[in-house]
């Protein structure tokens, strides 16, 4: 069965090739079209999305949607700009499938870019994109926690009025839509599920260069704190891009130490988790026998590596999924607000209760 924005746009295209709705006449409004087949305003301007991309009709920004004639309108090939900090491995390939699979649906293209985390490359594919003349935008942000040289830029797209929003995290200086997952939730979740069981010392190892690391030790902090623990200068590890490999060793060397006293350890994602467990069982310790350890992002790693990951939840997909709706809805006229998952906790072997003597 056809999903309901489709079949919405297959009743409004059979009405004005009936002649139900004449060229240049006014269509009911949004509101009106709700009310008659009592549907969800994102539902109808998904609908009316088709049908503007297929050429049935035309949106007049504050004036209404009017009917065309396809035959007399040449087609219009839209193309959708796609740029994430990395395409190849991770997460990232789930989201690129969830976005290409609704754009495709409706009639867009896609044009990919990837930054490595990286601004110089982050400028490239701005000019890139503004260069082939896409329709509208989707990014992941380079380095999201710190100062982006490539503001202007986004001011410069947002004044030509091409539409643009933002995955996974945003730039707190412009004021721009953005689909994210709760990531100081995910950070609380992550913390006190380590608490419930047991652990008392606690070690946050997250990426600070990227906005959703900043937030993942906001609930880290207000975990710590609700359980009345200490907030240890010395158990906030972080880390860059660029120095990942040099903390990853630094943090085993010290875990390794006899005097160790840290049980517990909440890692930024998946894929760092993955590593730390690999270095640890290298260095002659057990996980979680010695040590237990969160990720986030229930990614491949999370059941592919030496123990099964415990997690949390990323839409991935659906997070694709709703980046194309939202910019297909923006390219004709919608305003949709910034949207937040909510991650949940998906506990699998790699945290081993504590039971108090």
């Amino acid at each position: 069965m056809k999903p309901k924005y489709e079949q919405l746009a297959d009743h409004l295209r059979a009405e004005i090739l009936a002649g139900t709705y004449r060229e240049n006449e006014l269509i009911p409004s949004e509101n009106t079209l709700q009310e008659r087949f009592q549907l969800s305003r994102h539902t109808v301007r998904q609908a009316i999305g088709i049908l503007v991309n297929e050429g049935f009709l035309r949106k007049e920004r504050g004036s209404g949607t009017y009917v065309s004639r396809p035959d007399k309108q040449p087609t219009q090939h839209k193309t959708i700009g796609v740029i994430m900090t990395y395409l190849s491995n991770y997460i990232f390939p789930a989201i690129i499938r969830g976005l290409e699979q609704e754009l495709s649906s409706q009639g867009y293209s896609l044009l990919l870019g990837t930054t490595n985390n990286d601004h110089d490359q982050e400028r490239e594919c701005l000019k890139r994109m503004m260069d082939q003349g896409v329709d509208g935008l989707i990014i992941e942000p380079t380095k999201s926690n710190q100062y982006n040289p490539n503001l202007a830029y986004y001011v410069a797209i947002k004044e030509q009025g091409i539409p643009f929003l933002m995955l996974n995290a945003y730039y707190e200086e412009l004021d721009v839509q953005a689909i994210c997952v709760n990531d100081t939730k995910s950070g609380y979740l992550a913390t006190n599920h380590l608490i419930e069981k047991g652990h008392e010392n606690i070690l946050l190892l997250t990426k600070i260069d990227d906005l959703q690391g900043k937030y993942r030790m906001k609930g880290f902090i207000k975990a710590i704190q609700e359980a009345k623990l200490s907030v240890n200068a010395d158990e906030m590890v972080t880390y860059t891009t660029e120095t990942k490999n040099q903390t990853l060793t630094d943090l085993v060397s010290r875990l390794t130490q006899p005097a160790r006293e840290v049980t517990g350890i909440v890692a930024y994602n998946d894929e760092i988790a993955y590593e730390l467990i690999d270095q640890l069982i290298q260095a002659g310790l057990s996980v979680p026998t010695d040590l237990s350890i969160v990720g986030n992002d229930d990614s491949a790693l999370a059941i592919g590596g030496r123990v099964p990951l415990t997690t949390l939840t990323h839409p991935k997909e659906e997070m694709g999924r709703l980046a194309a709706q939202y910019i297909i809805a923006a390219i004709n006229g919608g305003d949709t607000p910034s949207y937040y998952f909510q991650p949940s906790l998906i506990t699998r072997d790699s945290v081993l209760e504590i039971t108090k003597k």
